[in-house]
């Protein structure tokens, strides 16, 4: 017999799963773009503090441009948050339909008696938003979203994940993470967690594959498919 697929296998070991929101979910910013997004706060930053703007304007990553407000000034850092929180809310109203499998993996994982929690560098607010316009609260026990004022505390720092596994009062080596980028596989080797990659990008599969996550998919249809065996889906 060949070895265990490892997607079964990572996923049979994990009591709660934790779902990173952007991409394994839901395309935040596929209705309005994550680069304009980013241009609004830099523009807001630079009329408050000319070096920062000029810094973020290097950017097209808005929790980039988060980063470097607070880095300047924590008072500016927290009104660029507040102009992020709010521009990622009305992302999400636009983002369309959530990723192809998401839906179906994270009824899965509930069917499969798995405890089910986002943690995510977006706002606890635009997550839920998302949630609630798409009928999915009722699957996702707990959201850890960006955690305010604290932006050194977001993925890869292990903290999201720590936070979630406390409120889920599991143990947070028995979760699995699954992620779209290397800062997640980086934040679940921090906290002691296994993970999988979601390879929705073709060169992130060996990416994935160097940081060493447990498994890789180019599909989170495998996800339902592999913690619901043999159901037609």
């Amino acid at each position: 017999m060949t070895h265990a697929d490892p997607l079964a296998e990572t996923l049979a070991n994990a009591r709660v799963i934790l779902f990173d929101f952007d991409g394994p979910i839901c395309d935040v910013f596929a209705g309005l773009p994550a680069p304009s997004v980013a241009q609004g706060l830099t523009a807001l930053l630079s009329a408050q503090d000319e070096a920062a703007g000029a810094k973020a304007a290097q950017t097209d990553d808005p929790i980039e441009v988060l980063r470097i407000a607070h880095e300047a000034d924590t008072e500016l850092g927290q009104k660029i948050e507040r102009a992020l929180t709010a521009a990622e809310v009305r992302a999400v109203a636009v983002a369309g339909k959530p990723t192809s499998g998401a839906v179906e993996s994270l009824q899965a994982a509930r069917s499969a008696g798995r405890g089910v929690a986002v943690v995510s560098n977006n706002s606890t607010d635009c997550v839920r938003t998302f949630l609630d316009l798409h009928g999915l609260g009722e699957y996702v026990m707990e959201i850890v979203g960006r955690p305010s004022a604290q932006p050194h505390l977001m993925k890869p720092n292990p903290f999201p994940l720590i936070t979630a596994a406390e409120q889920m009062h599991v143990d947070v080596t028995t979760c699995t993470l699954i992620g779209d980028s290397l800062t997640d596989i980086q934040a679940a080797h921090a906290a002691g967690t296994t993970v999988i990659g979601y390879a929705n990008k073709a060169h992130k599969t060996n990416l994935f594959t160097e940081a060493q996550a447990e498994a890789v998919t180019q599909d989170m249809q495998a996800i339902a498919d592999a913690l619901l065996p043999g159901q037609v889906s």
